[in-house]
């Protein structure tokens, strides 16, 4: 999909739907990698949703310069999470960017995932059309690259530098609308506290 995607809103709009992803974490201070998968549903909110001006204004931000945004929900699993563990979580981000062609600029959220305070990080694309996100915590660094290999295949690497050192890879498929339904995420898509701030979207 190189040299089809105008801007990152786009990006997002592209990623809008729902999603089975298939995570492989390399923990580097245990030397191991540790298997795990997840559901995801992103739905796209209009620039003038009450819920992404809420967020601007928290972040101190102009929302006149919202171009839109998303809910993201997600649930998830990992090898290693405790028998009874069921961990999911729900967020709202919105887009301003800061040059005209709408490639780069900041990402406000309501929460973070390393953190639950609200955060801001920013967003670029490259000459690929990947989406970089990259967010900054008191105690550690994310920096994620989301591409689509297709309309409904999509990769996503991301690192973690700090009290844990992380480096993952997802394959994500769309889930087709007519098999979605309206059903409640599987048992088996929940995520863990240690791999959800993984995720700048928790996705």
């Amino acid at each position: 999909m190189s040299g089809s995607i105008a801007d990152a809103i786009s990006f997002f709009r592209l990623s809008c739907g729902r999603w089975r992803s298939q995570r492989s974490s390399h923990h580097l201070l245990h030397r191991r990698a540790e298997a795990g998968g997840s559901f995801i549903e992103v739905v796209e909110l209009e620039a003038a949703d009450p819920r992404l001006e809420a967020i601007a204004v928290l972040h101190g931000q102009d929302p006149g310069g919202l171009v839109g945004g998303c809910r993201v929900r997600w649930s998830g699993s990992m090898a290693w999470d405790k028998a009874g563990e069921a961990h999911e979580g729900e967020s709202v981000f919105g887009l301003i960017p800061n040059d005209p062609r709408g490639r780069q600029g900041l990402l406000l959220r309501d929460r973070g995932y390393a953190e639950t305070a609200p955060v801001a990080g920013h967003f670029a694309m490259d000459d690929r059309d990947g989406l970089l996100l990259t967010t900054s915590y008191e105690t550690m660094n994310s920096l994620e690259r989301f591409s689509f290999a297709g309309p409904d295949v999509r990769l996503r690497t991301s690192t973690v530098e700090g009290l844990s050192n992380t480096a993952s890879f997802c394959v994500e498929t769309r889930i087709p609308s007519e098999t979605a339904g309206d059903s409640a995420p599987p048992a088996s898509a929940t995520t863990s506290p240690e791999t959800a701030c993984l995720s700048a979207l928790g996705w």
